[in-house]
């Protein structure tokens, strides 16, 4: 994930995405990198839009609740209730 993340600060501040601008990024915040998997990464996004790909993905990812709510509707409604320490788990877990 962190390859990712450094490719969209990159991508954010409008920087050019090569190599040696994201083994920066990732040096600067003293991740531990694999060279090969940033060069690997680097030659995937060479051809790709990332703002069209931020784009659709920010279409799924409201289209994928809206289709999900429709259906819990239909069902019988459940209360569960997580404690703050579960969502913050949950949290975590988006962020490596």
């Amino acid at each position: 994930m962190q390859y990712v993340y450094a490719a969209m600060l990159l991508h954010s501040a409008k920087q050019e995405l090569n190599e040696a601008n994201i083994e920066a990024v990732l040096k600067s915040a003293k991740v531990e990198f694999d060279a090969a998997k940033v060069k690997a990464m680097t030659a995937s996004l060479k051809n790709i839009n990332i703002d069209d790909a931020i784009a659709k993905a920010a279409v799924a990812a409201v289209a994928a609740p809206a289709a999900g709510a429709q259906a819990t509707a239909a069902e019988e409604p459940k209360e569960e209730k997580k404690s703050e320490e579960e969502a913050a788990a949950g949290l975590g877990a988006l962020f490596g």
